[in-house]
């Protein structure tokens, strides 16, 4: 089967937007302070913290304490080694998500943490439209060009398969506006967000597409001010090694009082 991700060009856009002189991490720092707020709200010290991410240097800088490592299958993290894993903005490029959600479980001793934040469904919807459209005017049909992102309903079920305790997901929009949509394209290359898929076309966008591209932008997702929006869907995804201390459900016919009594309306009994 093949690989959702080109690896080599995922790599190779990295190590471009990290050694730009003008990177464009500021996505990274908001999900930085997200999770940080995040941590400070759970009644627990955490000392042996692991993050999972492709900019190292961003997250490396923000938890100076913690063991950084890449997203490369499988993840370096050994077993029951952390009591707090985070992945950091790159689940949406993994060829196995449920896998990599695994090994960080794995790695997390009972009762640990694991935080996650990655590029939800509406991501650059925007950008996705434009192109779609753009290119179905010029050549009359689509090349992949931005990874397949999932929906906030199905995360949470994924954090189930992976075997985690508790799971939460929510999601965060940042609405950025450029000046075109040609500064936005040049803030994902800065980003280290380019295309990176298996399928892309090597050729690389002609430039009648990217104008026109451009043109369906302008036209469709400008401001009153003539800038364009740009959206990023943010979701974070929490979860718990399990552990006999945590909440645990009923037993299904446990209930001492009867729902219609709770709830001080009249029971009604159904037909057999």
């Amino acid at each position: 089967m093949n690989n959702l991700t080109d690896r080599a060009a995922l790599i190779r856009n990295r190590h471009r937007a990290c050694r730009s002189t003008k990177p464009a991490f500021f996505l990274h720092e908001n999900a930085i302070d997200e999770i940080k707020d995040r941590i400070g709200l759970v009644n627990k010290t955490f000392r042996d913290i692991a993050i999972v991410t492709g900019i190292e240097s961003a997250w490396q800088t923000a938890f100076p304490q913690a063991k950084v490592v890449s997203d490369s299958e499988p993840l370096a993290l050994g077993p029951l080694a952390h009591d707090l894993v985070i992945h950091a903005l790159c689940l949406h490029w993994a060829d196995d998500p449920v896998g990599q959600l695994i090994q960080a479980r794995r790695a997390l001793r009972p009762d640990g943490l694991f935080l996650c934040v990655l590029f939800g469904g509406e991501t650059l919807h925007e950008l996705r439209a434009a192109f779609a459209q753009a290119e179905s005017d010029l050549y009359g049909g689509l090349s992949p060009r931005v990874a397949p992102m999932a929906e906030i309903r199905d995360l949470g079920g994924l954090m189930q398969r992976a075997g985690f305790a508790l799971p939460v997901a929510d999601s965060q929009a940042t609405n950025v506006s450029y000046s075109s949509p040609l500064d936005l394209m040049r803030d994902l290359r800065a980003m280290g967000e380019g295309n990176a898929l298996s399928d892309r076309l090597r050729t690389g966008p002609q430039r009648r597409l990217i104008h026109r591209a451009s043109e369906i932008y302008q036209e469709r997702f400008s401001t009153d001010q003539g800038r364009v929006l740009a959206s990023f869907d943010m979701v974070f995804l929490t979860g718990w090694a399990p552990d006999a201390s945590q909440p645990q459900p009923l037993r299904s016919g446990s209930a001492s009082t009867r729902l219609a009594e709770a709830l001080g309306s009249t029971e009604t009994p159904l037909k057999d």
